[in-house]
């Protein structure tokens, strides 16, 4: 995906001031052997959409939302052709401020609309939309994918209230949220840290073939559900719904719904109230993991006792390479987590990413030290947005 998306954007500036939208297309079509469906042209790593203008300035309705679903998966780029210039912008979901046209009824359940050229950010939490960025950006968009935008865009086209509510603690609370830093180096030392492991490790032991088979499963949202249910799911008769579907290599996966909870495994020892978040990576790989909603990450860590982790399983195509059981404050792992503070709602401080290489060297190369200086500035940080 990332080789032929720098060619085609190669492609398009070797064309700069071709200066004809149709003559651009037919080229791009015929070098990429794209397919056409209405005014996208695809293929398997990319999607792109062709528009004019005189000014790199445009305003021109570019798709529909519907349409944009089906390409929301690889690179959607928009090309614009000006006489001088053609500009190339990332526009999946994740890109786009809000929808345009005919978009009164667009709701989560009723996909509807379309969106224009000045619809589309030109920044993301300071990364700019230009060319040499679109890998990192579209590393951020495949963690949030249409489901993760769309609640956001519905709410920014029809200025309907948000669900969520921001977190705002009390004295008390915010300096307990201050505190975890200090609480988490104390749990990672510990022998309680060491049994939460052992606990997970027995279930990635006793799930292997299960989880082996659903790292194969081409949906990054569903397949993370699925392993993560395996080591953390509460139900067993769902599990075993869940591993029958799965030896059958049938596409029957039962529906479950996961909760929207800040971690998928609870426990609590005397001295610590732990929460932790089950992750895989995949290891060939190289898209940015969701880590957290940072208002429910603050409400948790403002309870005396509250350790928030994070478990990574570490899967290549037939073996599980390794598993890691790692604070948030973990200091390679907090250097590598992005906020997404602009991106949300109204009523809310954002979501967090982690950095895709990152997950991948700490699998490979463990490690729990964690700078609480630097993890206090973090959460003051997170506390001010």
């Amino acid at each position: 995906m990332k080789n032929a998306t720098k060619e085609l954007i190669a492609f398009l500036r070797k064309h700069d001031g071709i200066n004809d939208k149709a003559k651009l297309t037919r080229f791009a079509s015929d070098h990429f052997s794209l397919t056409k469906d209405r005014s996208v042209y695809y293929c398997d790593n990319f999607a792109v959409r062709f528009s004019s203008s005189a000014t790199k300035n445009f305003g021109n309705t570019v798709l529909s939302l519907s349409n944009l679903h089906k390409f929301d998966d690889r690179p959607f780029i928009v090309c614009l052709v000006t006489p001088t210039y053609n500009y190339t912008y990332l526009a999946n979901t994740t890109f786009l401020k809000k929808i345009s046209h005919s978009s009164q009824e667009l709701r989560e359940n009723n996909i509807r609309g379309s969106f224009n050229g000045s619809d589309i950010m030109r920044e993301l939490e300071g990364i700019t939309n230009t060319p040499e960025n679109i890998e990192k950006l579209f590393n951020i968009h495949a963690g949030l994918g249409f489901e993760g935008n769309l609640p956001r865009l519905v709410e920014a086209t029809n200025n309907i209230s948000p669900s969520g509510n921001k977190f705002e603690p009390s004295s008390a609370q915010k300096q307990s949220v201050l505190l975890a830093p200090a609480r988490a180096v104390g749990f990672v030392k510990s022998q309680d840290a060491q049994t939460l492991k052992d606990e997970l490790d027995a279930k990635v032991k006793r799930f292997k073939n299960e989880i082996l088979l659903a790292a194969l499963i081409e949906n990054v949202n569903i397949r993370g559900r699925i392993i993560e249910y395996l080591i953390a799911g509460e139900d067993d008769r769902l599990r075993q719904e869940i591993i029958n579907a799965l030896q059958k290599r049938t596409s029957g996966i039962p529906q479950f719904k996961t909760e929207n909870d800040l971690g998928d495994y609870t426990k609590e020892f005397d001295e610590y109230l732990t929460e932790t978040d089950v992750k895989t990576k995949i290891m060939i790989l190289n898209s940015n993991p969701k880590a957290y909603n940072l208002d429910k990450m603050l409400e948790f860590l403002a309870s005396e006792r509250s350790v928030f982790m994070f478990y990574f399983v570490g899967v290549e195509p037939g073996q599980i390479v390794n598993t890691v059981l790692v604070s948030m404050f973990q200091e390679r792992l907090l250097n590598a987590t992005i906020l997404l503070k602009h991106w949300a709602g109204r009523n809310s401080r954002g979501v967090s990413q982690f950095e895709g290489k990152t997950i991948g060297h700490l699998i490979l190369s463990p490690e729990i030290s964690i700078n609480e200086e630097k993890a206090k500035i973090f959460l003051e940080k997170v506390l001010a947005l």
